[in-house]
């Protein structure tokens, strides 16, 4: 736990001085929003819709975080560090998951009340909407550090990561959707089969987390 949360630490801060990821997510979000505005020409959205609009722009912008979250360990041997440090070398899958998820719940609370102003008559649905968001941050960040600390020797990286990672996340996207659409119906949330599809979302997120912690000792190796 101690070399859990002092990687942690160190990648937050080091957000916080450079502004290198979370600026980039909430300008690509917005700016797609805005796109999505004015080329639907619609002043509302609602149930798969509106789901497939906001779930999109969040996968897309996360992506520019997930690409460069082990950045800092290939250029400063810190791959080499943790191998030689007498710590569980799952401690930095672990840790950089948990950065991911800051990252985007950052990127949420600050693009969702846009994506809400463009396209939302009820705002009823943004508080049941964030555990939706929040089931599918942990699945995202589990799945996007393990793809991640894969490509990241590759000098292909910028390719291979969306590549690998987007058919690895279609059934949390689904799920997501899946949630999402009844919670952004006209007329009002409807809670109709919502329960299934955390559900759904909660099993991935477990399946991924136990997939990197198993394997995440053989991608240190080699």
């Amino acid at each position: 736990m101690r070399a859990f949360a002092a990687i942690l630490a160190k990648d937050l801060r080091v957000e916080l001085r450079t502004l290198q990821s979370v600026p980039a997510m909430v300008l690509f979000a917005v700016s797609a929003f805005v796109l999505f505005r004015f080329g639907l020409d619609r002043t509302s959205l609602d149930g798969s819709l509106a789901a497939g609009v906001l779930l999109a722009t969040l996968l897309f912008a996360a992506i520019l975080a997930v690409n460069r979250v082990f950045v800092a360990e290939r250029d400063q041997g810190g791959f080499d560090a943790i191998r030689l440090a007498p710590v569980d070398g799952t401690a930095l899958f672990a840790a950089k998951a948990a950065a991911l998820v800051v990252y985007l719940v950052v990127l949420e609370a600050v693009t969702v009340p846009v994506f809400a102003i463009f396209f939302l008559d009820d705002w009823a649905a943004l508080l049941p909407l964030a555990l939706v968001l929040l089931l599918a941050d942990l699945g995202l960040a589990a799945t996007g550090a393990l793809i991640s600390s894969l490509a990241t020797g590759s000098r292909a990286r910028d390719l291979i990561l969306p590549l690998v990672l987007l058919p690895l996340l279609v059934p949390l996207m689904i799920a997501a959707a899946g949630a999402a659409e009844p919670l952004l119906a006209a007329g009002g949330p409807s809670y109709d089969r919502v329960a299934t599809w955390l559900a759904v979302l909660g099993l991935y997120d477990v399946i991924f987390l136990l997939i990197g912690y198993g394997v995440f000792d053989f991608v240190l190796e080699d």
